[in-house]
């Protein structure tokens, strides 16, 4: 990959989000779900193997906190782009002032520390813990109600009642637009700013619908812990987790078949590669060809001594 084409598909995953300065949260989105592929799934992959954690306690630490982060990362990025969208759509004449340069990185760092903060917690009540059902290290539900309440509630819960507001405020502008209902504020909504809003809230649905199932079993877990956890199946259980964790994949997915920038860059990508593929498999063709059309040195030398007894 040449580094032409890598640059085109940095200004692609750019410019999904559509506006200016946008773009920084969606990249810090990206970082969030590639997080759990860097260094908690393999491990997980390892235990799968293995059938049980035979890594350590600092290595199932370290994959847990990690998992933590992007979920909880994830959340507050998906918030961010929500509230970026509703900005930029319900108040264009305030967007350039509140999302600068600097006010976006500003926004973008905050939403990482807020993360830290909220994953930190868990090093100290000891919720980190290895469930051989899903072969991973991660965050236990019973091991303190109040703190599995606390994640419930502030890093799901509210943070989806404020991107639901955002949306659903930026649907009811769609529809006054279309239908003219204001005419006299004449707001003006171009065609790739409602694609773009469309891509976004399929993300936040699908993270919403993913993640909900487990973060309900946690909050009956923590309501209840002695009466709820008999009555939850094994199956139900693993389910609502691999699908919440399966979300993290399905960000790119959304982009690739919503988002014309990213299905051109990905029929790039391939073409690219497998000309790579071909370029270097007869390039190596013609070196064995040009070692085969050359003499042996040895019968070079044998030739000249040869002429030279004659």
């Amino acid at each position: 990959m040449d580094s032409g084409m890598a640059m085109n598909i940095a200004i692609s995953i750019l410019q999904i989000s559509g506006s200016k300065n946008g773009n920084i949260f969606v990249v810090s989105l990206a970082v969030a779900d590639l997080v759990v592929a860097v260094y908690p799934y393999p491990l997980v992959l390892t235990s799968v193997f293995r059938k049980g954690w035979n890594l350590g306690y600092a290595h199932c630490q370290i994959s847990g906190f990690l998992m933590g982060l992007s979920v909880i990362g994830s959340i507050f990025n998906i918030t961010g782009i929500a509230v970026n969208r509703y900005c930029y759509i319900c108040h264009s004449l305030k967007y350039d002032k509140l999302y600068s340069d600097k006010n976006s990185l500003c926004y973008v760092i905050l939403i990482w520390v807020l993360t830290f903060v909220a994953i930190v917690p868990n090093l100290f009540v000891g919720s980190l813990q290895y469930d051989d059902r899903i072969y991973s290290c991660t965050f236990s539900q019973s091991v303190s109600s109040a703190y599995t309440i606390a994640v419930v509630f502030f890093h799901f819960m509210f943070p989806i009642a404020i991107v639901t507001f955002c949306y659903l405020r930026i649907w009811i502008l769609v529809i006054q637009v279309r239908r003219r209902v204001k005419p006299d504020n004449n707001p003006k909504l171009k065609p790739h700013d409602f694609r773009n809003f469309v891509t976004m809230f399929v993300v936040f649905v699908l993270f919403a619908v993913c993640w909900a199932p487990l973060n309900f079993i946690g909050l009956a877990v923590a309501v209840n812990p002695e009466t709820v956890i008999p009555r939850i199946p094994e199956w139900l259980f693993v389910s609502s987790y691999y699908l919440a964790y399966f979300n993290s994949c399905l960000n790119a997915i959304i982009y690739g078949l919503l988002n014309q920038n990213f299905r051109r860059e990905y029929k790039r990508i391939i073409l690219s590669i497998c000309t790579a593929k071909f370029s270097s498999q007869d390039s190596s063709n013609d070196v064995v060809e040009r070692n085969k059309s050359k003499p042996s040195p040895l019968v070079t030398n044998n030739n000249l001594v040869k002429v030279d007894s004659v």
